[in-house]
């Protein structure tokens, strides 16, 4: 057979007329064309790899950050474990660390818990609580009990993420939803080191009544006292995230200032709150 010393006398013989010079260049471009369509499917392949990795990506970041778009998004946070939220840390409590998850509740609140659901009780720990924070319901005239219920009741609809720590009541009766050593949704990304209380109202305007301010005043003493804190920790929903909550003591900040002292007030005149 025939033989070539270079591509250039290959190509200048089949350009001659070289029959055999031709069956080489064609086979040539076969083998060419071949290689060239394994390198596309090997970088389609790649392509399509990568594009699921970014969705997959896109997906899981915005399940772990739709918790800080605002209470009427949903958040989507699983409990990882079976394990109670104290014991799922597996960490021991730090010099001056309160033990969460030995306070217990007086008669004077009404034991309540939500079901353990992604929705509104997702059974993650909290560590260490640092402010209180206090909301109003915005729905005036409705009772804790109705509160609560339709916080449970998002086990089942799904319509939204929400709940809290405590309701209070227009009769000044407290209801507890979630344990102090889990946390809530109600104060956005403050969720995982406050405690959050809500609080119903008779009028549009979010004052609470006598009844219900007393109720506050007290069960904030008491988290206060059990947490190690003071009234200088305890916040609005409004100063984590500028919403009006609540209502009347955005609107009226002297009156938020007398609702701090009146908790200070309390500790001083009710040690040991039982």
């Amino acid at each position: 057979m025939k033989t070539y010393n270079s591509i250039e006398q290959l190509k200048e013989q089949a350009r001659l007329g070289d029959m055999n010079a031709r069956k080489h260049l064609k086979k040539m471009y076969q083998i060419q064309q071949a290689k060239k369509k394994q390198k596309m499917k090997r970088m389609i392949s790649i392509g399509i790899c990568v594009a699921l990795i970014f969705i997959i990506y896109g997906i899981a970041t915005h399940n772990s950050s739709s918790n800080n778009k605002g209470e009427n998004t949903p958040v989507y946070i699983l409990q990882t474990s079976s394990a109670s939220p104290e014991e799922s840390t597996g960490e021991e409590l730090e010099e001056g660390q309160v033990d969460l998850a030995s306070i217990q509740t007086p008669s004077w609140i009404d034991e309540q818990l939500l079901p353990i659901n992604e929705f509104s009780r997702p059974a993650i720990a909290i560590e260490k609580v640092n402010d209180i924070a206090i909301h109003y319901v915005g729905n005036p005239g409705t009772t804790a009990q109705q509160n609560r219920d339709y916080f449970a009741s998002l086990a089942t609809t799904k319509d939204r993420s929400a709940s809290s720590h405590f309701v209070i009541g227009l009769n000044g009766e407290i209801i507890q939803c979630i344990p102090l050593n889990e946390k809530s949704y109600a104060t956005n990304h403050r969720n995982f080191d406050t405690i959050s209380i809500e609080v119903c109202h008779p009028g549009e305007d979010g004052k609470f009544n006598e009844k219900t301010y007393k109720s506050l005043i007290k069960l904030t003493a008491w988290l206060c006292e059990q947490l190690e804190l003071t009234n200088d920790n305890v916040i609005r929903h409004y100063d984590v995230t500028g919403k009006i909550c609540p209502k009347y003591y955005v609107d009226h900040p002297d009156a938020w200032e007398q609702l701090k002292d009146d908790v200070g007030q309390y500790m001083k005149e009710n040690p040991n709150i039982k």
